[in-house]
């Protein structure tokens, strides 16, 4: 068994994190093939992202409540259990509709990996350490993405677009074998929590009253869905519009991801030096430079991959700062509803991120021009939710931050 507290731990919770990138990821090259193969159009492809979101901010309602109940891995073992099933299912899918199902499925079980991922850095390293653990596990899980549309592009290049799916199975079908072998269970028995509906309402509805827990939400939802507006819409913007190839647009989306991976790393080295608000301010202002920048040259008539690729990647810099310590952020002072809190946190993000997506599918006017409104108005509204919402808590949380680490750290000392 490995220990809770060790490096090997933190790489296989980045790579049960790394599910839900793959799932998205990875068939981006593929998505023009996928629409003329299955005999549809790219609005119902789209669709199948939006699917995938909204499948997955459902997911994170149910199993993070009920993991606090029964702890975090058999949750995890029967998530991922259903994620390789329905990664088959896509496979195999003759039809959009069935490809449809197969991607809801897909999702549902998805989710268990980012959700109890976060929960038990939170449930391992305590409120402070744990934003310095998520930057280094979302540089690690960065690679993932990076990866992944090059991947995507040679298997479709090579074995069309089922292969993707197969590869995803043959993905999560690995992380069983380590889960049932190797994984301890990070929850301690004393902070298991009920799964009546009445106990799991009443988590909800004191996190929805508390101000730094929908900030710091605010502020990743509305960063996260100018990098879902990028996944959405580009395949199309790039390949079909600009007449990148499949490819080139693997190369030029792994470009992005060396963004956010520089970013996350830039979030772990400079967490505690220059404390979590001010690298989320920072990191809000860069989105907002960057998105706007998309826009306006786009409509500006700009047409061109550097237009586009280029402000994304400064986008994702900013947002690979943003993401770790706004989750950090929104977990902190909630530890007695760990999985709770990451599961509506999650639900929040993917909800916001899966009607961004819907809107630039149904608004796609075959240029590049609605996906990088899209992004614009992203990183203006994570840097308008850190001013208004998250600043005017700072004092008040450095405080009861700091009391919350201490009693973490003797309850570690003690249980040692």
């Amino acid at each position: 068994m490995l220990r809770l507290t060790s490096p090997t731990m933190v790489l296989v919770l980045a790579a049960l994190t790394a599910l839900g990138p793959l799932a998205t990821d990875m068939y981006l090259p593929a998505m023009p093939a996928m629409a003329e193969s299955l005999g549809t159009g790219p609005d119902q492809v789209q669709l199948t992202l939006s699917l995938y979101m909204a499948g997955f901010a459902l997911a994170q309602l149910v199993c993070g409540p009920v993991s606090d109940r029964y702890g975090r891995k058999p949750v995890l073992i029967a998530g991922v259990s259903l994620f390789l099933f329905a990664s088959l299912l896509c496979a195999l899918a003759p039809s959009i509709e069935v490809l449809l199902v197969g991607r809801f499925l897909q999702a549902f079980g998805g989710a268990a990996g980012p959700v109890l991922g976060r929960a038990a850095v939170r449930d391992i390293h305590g409120p402070l350490e744990a934003g310095r653990i998520l930057s280094y596990m979302a540089s690690t899980m960065a690679l993932a993405p990076a990866l992944a549309p090059l991947v995507g592009a040679g298997l479709l290049l090579f074995f069309g677009w089922q292969s993707v799916f197969v590869l995803l199975a043959l993905y999560s079908g690995a992380m069983l074998l380590v889960m049932a072998l190797a994984m301890p269970e990070p929850l301690a028995t004393e902070q298991r929590q009920s799964v009546r509906p009445r106990v799991i309402l009443a988590n909800f509805r004191m996190l929805l009253t508390q101000r730094s827990f929908l900030g710091y939400t605010l502020v990743n939802a509305t960063g996260f869905s100018g990098l879902f507006a990028y996944l959405s819409g580009s395949s199309f913007v790039l390949i079909e519009f600009m007449g990148l190839s499949p490819l080139q647009y693997g190369i030029g989306f792994s470009l992005i991801v060396g963004g956010f991976f520089i970013g996350s790393l830039t979030s772990g080295r400079y967490g505690h030096r220059l404390g979590r608000d001010r690298l989320i301010l920072i990191a809000s202002l860069m989105c907002a430079l960057a998105g706007t920048a998309m826009a306006v040259l786009a409509l500006a008539g700009a047409y061109a991959a550097w237009a586009v690729i280029g402000p994304q990647v400064l986008f994702l810099f900013g947002f690979g700062i943003l993401m770790p310590q706004s989750m950090a952020g929104a977990l902190a002072p909630n530890p007695h509803c760990a999985g709770s809190a990451s599961s509506l946190f999650g639900f929040l993000q993917m909800t916001t991120a899966a009607l961004v997506g819907a809107v630039v599918g149904q608004l796609h006017d075959g240029t590049s021009r609605t996906m990088a409104i899209a992004i614009g108005l992203a990183g203006l509204l994570a840097l308008v939710s850190y001013w208004r919402v998250v600043r005017p808590l700072a004092p008040v949380r450095s405080r009861s931050l700091r009391a919350s680490t201490s009693r973490h750290d003797v309850k570690v000392r003690n249980s040692g």
